[in-house]
């Protein structure tokens, strides 16, 4: 099988295997760009690729240029992306496209804005607006179809649309590993550890190896490495262990964790790897605590608080998260990456910068040597031998359209477009699999009910909406029949799900003008929550700076505020006589402090009844996936049969097993903590061979 060429934009976004067994992923081919690297021109003309699954097909109406005739002239459109307006020029002389030019410097820089070169060359190439989207930046890529059908149409006086992106799931996301030739590649490096990714897990994975005396080398394909979560979940840390006497109900039972945990994956876990991340995850605090902390630019705190354990209600919440800030004299420039990147120097930790995994290399008894890598800055290839062994901490695939189609498109329908989220494609998971690995029995996310819509919208991936913070407290919501369908209260997921069940997969918030009295009343824990913990531990974010987003959602027509019910059922397009009922019957059990309906906890029973009324339609925010290739204890890749892949380890969302069909968020800070616990675990356990 011969080499398959790869751009650099190409890996940048993950672009999806192609039909049939012939790997294409390099969908769009490499183009010469004008000098303000903006235009693609005819002369640079040449094939577009053919990966029917990932393209969203055209209408009759975009018809190539050579059956079509344009008035010349250069016309200009532009269309929605997930960030901004994506702006597209196109050139025509009688019969032909002459020029695009695309403006995507509003969209995400390293998704949607750098993909403009690439679509404005298909688009010449083709003469069409009927061309591939580009993986990883589906909403940017079908804005640019757009905006460019809309020239068509002003060019041509015929009305050009561009039809719906195929939802079959039905595409070929894995294809083939790519085949390298030897005279491909320019360039060898040698290392023990080689960390592939350098996120929350692949931070603490090289610091840790490097720490226990290893050659440290990191790949990242970004320019720079992304910044780790900040909730940070462990049990038996120093700061819990203290706090027991003052907070007895901090301490946490590992056994009933590990139950609670195994329940919420429906049984889909290696409970191993849970007992795993119990048995481990206070020292990995410990050390990032005295890491942190001997600076002098941090402090690390418990954020303290299991709720209201007079009237706990259906689901128990877990003091397990820890959060690290800054001193006052700090610099004003300081973050975790300055200070985890100053660590790094100090021990001599390698860098690959802009350089994107190709495929996992294996010898002939299937042990994992390194990797073939693509430098992004000129494309040429690099073999990376790793002689201790591999430790992928690449994420997950929320950004791969093709992937979360396929594996879980009840999570398209429930997610909203929002810019802050994964930027991961898969491309590690896809490595992994081609090697050998054992992949996740269901396919998970962890998502929350952080994003809204305006009121002539509902949920899916291709609409972009707002964060709205306030998505998560507990307050009444209602379908858009402006029925009560659940138990607001507990998992974020839990109510998303039951948003599934709903007409057309959305919601509405309602609440009122004592909403933040309610707010603090309702004693929520972990990131949702908007006051001081009860052992004095700051909250993410206060109720004073998420109201002020909110007033800035109901400028912009997101959030509606009336000064009666009836008002407030017409601004949200919902039944006005079903939502006063809805209304009126909840307000009763307030009244009476039992929900008779749904069971929520009677200080969470909070009455919509003082002017003025608030309401949004409400959808998912998708933080990232969570369903990866198989792990064992050791974290070592396994294969189908449970043997382990030697020289493959793995830690973070590219893993699997330790979550199932629901992200435990009363833990809070669970995901977090475990891809931290196990890349520092992977780290000693390689260093050590």
């Amino acid at each position: 099988m011969a080499k398959q060429p790869i751009s650099r934009r190409d890996f940048i976004k993950g672009m999806a295997a192609g039909a049939a067994s012939v790997v294409t992923l390099g969908i769009l081919q490499a183009c010469e760009a004008s000098a303000d690297g903006t235009a693609a021109t005819a002369s640079t003309a040449g094939t577009t690729g053919t990966d029917t699954a990932a393209a969203s097909t055209a209408s009759s109406g975009t018809a190539a240029a050579s059956s079509m005739s344009y008035t010349p002239g250069t016309y200009s459109a532009s269309a929605a992306g997930i960030a901004s307006d994506v702006t597209v020029t196109m050139t025509f002389d009688e019969t032909s496209i002459t020029a695009v030019e695309i403006d995507v410097s509003g969209e995400t820089a390293d998704i949607g804005g750098a993909i403009g070169d690439d679509m404005a060359q298909a688009i010449l190439n083709a003469q069409s607006c009927d061309v591939d989207v580009v993986s990883g930046a589906t909403v940017t890529s079908n804005a640019i179809k757009t905006a460019a059908a809309d020239c068509i149409s002003q060019a041509s006086g015929t009305t050009v649309t561009v039809s719906e992106t195929d939802d079959s799931g039905s595409s070929d996301w894995l294809g083939e590993a790519p085949e390298i030739s030897e005279n491909e590649i320019t360039e060898t490096l040698d290392t023990e550890v080689l960390v592939v990714g350098c996120g929350t897990g692949g931070w603490i994975t090289a610091m840790t190896a490097a720490e226990e005396g290893a050659q440290v080398l990191v790949v990242e394909k970004r320019e720079s490495p992304t910044g780790p979560r900040e909730d940070i979940g462990s049990i038996n840390s120093k700061l819990q262990l203290a706090s027991f006497e003052e907070y007895p109900e901090f301490e946490i039972n590992k056994m009933e964790a590990l139950q609670d945990i195994v329940r919420y994956g429906g049984g889909y876990v290696n409970s191993d790897l849970i007992r795993c991340w119990e048995d481990n995850s206070g020292e990995m605090i410990d050390w990032l605590t005295e890491l942190l902390e001997g600076t002098g630019n941090w402090y690390m705190s418990l954020e303290g608080g299991v709720g209201n354990t007079s009237d706990p209600g259906r689901d128990k919440a877990y003091a397990t998260g820890h959060s690290p800030h800054t001193t006052d004299d700090a610099p004003e420039d300081t973050t975790l990456n300055s200070t985890f990147q100053a660590h790094c120097d100090e021990l001599g930790v390698e860098w690959k910068l802009s350089t994107a995994l190709v495929k996992l290399e294996q010898d002939d008894t299937g042990k994992v040597t390194g990797i073939i890598a693509q430098d992004q800055t000129d494309d040429h290839y690099i073999r990376i031998n790793a002689s201790k062994g591999v430790i992928m901490c690449t994420g997950g695939y929320a950004t791969n359209t093709e992937m979360m189609k396929a594996l879980q498109p009840q999570t398209l329908d429930m997610k909203v477009n929002y810019t802050i989220g994964s930027t991961c494609d898969g491309s590690g998971i896809k490595a992994m699999l081609w090697a050998g690995a054992k992949f996740s029995p269901v396919h998970a996310s962890m998502m929350f009910n952080r994003c809204c819509v305006k009121p002539d919208e509902t949920a899916g991936y291709e609409t972009t909406g707002k964060w709205f913070w306030f998505g998560e407290q507990p307050f009444l919501k209602v379908n858009l029949n402006g029925e009560r369908f659940c138990n607001e209260s507990g998992p974020y997921e839990f109510m998303l799900h039951s948003m599934w069940m709903q007409p057309y997969h959305t919601y509405c918030d309602i609440f009122d003008a004592n909403c933040e009295q309610y707010a603090e009343q309702f004693d929520e824990v972990g990131c949702c929550r908007l006051f001081a913990f009860p052992n004095g531990a700051l909250s993410n974010r206060t109720f004073e700076a998420v109201w002020e987003s909110n007033e800035a959602l109901m400028e912009e027509g997101y959030i509606q505020k009336a000064d009666t019910l009836e008002e407030l059922a017409e601004k949200l397009n919902i039944p006005t006589d079903t939502f006063l009922a809805t209304v009126e019957h909840y307000n009763e059990m307030c009244a009476a402090g039992e929900d008779t309906d749904y069971g929520k906890e009677a200080h969470r029973m909070t009455p919509v009844d003082t002017a003025p009324f608030y309401g949004v339609r409400t959808c998912a925010w998708h933080l990232t996936t969570l369903s990866g290739c198989q792990i064992n204890a050791n974290m070592q890749v396994i294969q189908e049969d449970g043997t382990p892949i030697e020289g493959l380890y793995a830690t973070g969302d590219c893993s699997g097993g330790f979550f199932g069909d629901t992200y435990p968020n009363l833990m809070t800070g669970l995901a977090c903590g475990r891809t931290m616990t196990f890349g520092r675990r992977a780290a000693k356990i390689v260093a050590a061979l």
